[in-house]
């Protein structure tokens, strides 16, 4: 046999291919032995039929038949061996020969989408986030946010109240439990376990007993806020929520306050938005009431400080259009598709 000056020659092609093609046991690996012998590129014999126009009359007399002999020899044996690995796959209901499935991407539901842009406009703004339990005391939930005994929200019918242990002990505002109605129980919380100057944001579920529609649900979302330090006033607030809201909704968004009560803050009022040339209420604030801050032994005639709470499914639903609150809890892939 005529040596060829190449990493093979037709003697080790042939010694080497078939073997490689009989102990290929998939048909990647069948491909990758095509490609190794007769690939248009770097293929072995690819290469010496390819030097063929460099070799002297004599030469191309001798290697040309018996290459084109081999190269049909491999391609029948390629073809033998891929028809072997698809009565195979036929036996088993696959076809090695289709495209695979194109894979589903997932989609981020509304909500968590609403909740990272707060949390990442508020990072930005140097607020931190801090989150809480959902099972709270009713000192936490009620009486450290001067919320009295006699208030409506204490009522069963807005309060899930988780039942008592077995051992009937006499409970009390510590030791009485309930799905908290709010996220502010995390500000008491937090003010035990540190001292001001800081501002934090709280996102967390919320429950209410109380009738399921278009805007109303049992389970729900809140981010509460606050900021406490020696100077903190409205201004500042004015200034954040301005900021906020137009990174959320957009640089023409206009805001107001209007006067309203909650028992842990003093003054009080409620914040709308006006999109779309229409005002929309969006959140309930005011300046922490000072038996807040004596309820977490802060001296409220030394610091102050705002708070604020939203609803993100009511963001959420303005932004994206949403009309019925519903939606985001029926598990209904064409709704969260949208997204």
């Amino acid at each position: 046999m005529l040596k060829l000056k190449h990493s093979m020659n037709l003697a080790e092609i042939r010694k080497s291919v078939f073997k490689d093609i009989e102990t290929a046991r998939n048909v990647k690996a069948l491909e990758q032995v095509k490609g190794k012998y007769v690939g248009r590129q770097d293929g072995a014999l690819t290469i010496i039929l390819r030097s063929l126009k460099d070799m002297s009359p004599a030469e191309k007399k001798k290697v040309g038949p018996e290459a084109n002999v081999l190269r049909e020899e491999i391609e029948q044996a390629l073809d033998k061996k891929l028809k072997e690995f698809e009565a195979v796959a036929a036996s088993r209901g696959i076809d090695v020969t289709m495209p695979g499935k194109k894979v589903a991407f997932g989609h981020l539901h509304p909500l968590t989408l609403v909740e990272q842009k707060i949390r990442e406009i508020f990072r930005s703004l140097n607020f931190s986030v801090v989150e809480g339990p959902e099972v709270e005391t009713e000192y936490y939930n009620f009486d450290a946010l001067n919320i009295p005994a006699n208030h409506p929200a204490r009522d069963m019918w807005d309060t899930f109240w988780v039942a008592p242990s077995q051992d009937r002990k006499p409970t009390t505002a510590e030791t009485r439990r309930l799905l908290r109605t709010h996220t502010s129980p995390v500000q008491v919380h937090y003010m035990e376990k540190h001292q001001p100057p800081f501002q934090i944001i709280v996102p967390g579920r919320c429950f209410r007993y109380e009738a399921t529609d278009a805007s109303h649900e049992i389970n729900f979302h809140q981010i509460e806020g606050l900021m406490v330090g020696p100077d903190v006033q409205l201004t500042h607030f004015k200034y954040l929520l301005t900021q906020f809201f137009q990174r959320l909704f957009g640089a023409g968004v206009e805001i107001r306050f209007r006067p309203s009560y909650f028992p842990f803050t003093e003054p009080s009022f409620e914040v709308d938005i006006k999109l779309n040339n229409k005002w929309l209420e969006v959140m309930g604030a005011g300046m922490v009431h000072p038996n807040v801050f004596k309820a977490v032994r802060y001296n409220p005639k030394q610091v102050q400080g705002f708070a604020f709470g939203m609803g993100l499914e009511r963001l959420a639903m303005i932004k994206f259009g949403i009309t019925d609150i519903r939606l985001f809890y029926s598990g209904d892939l064409r709704f969260i598709n949208q997204f």
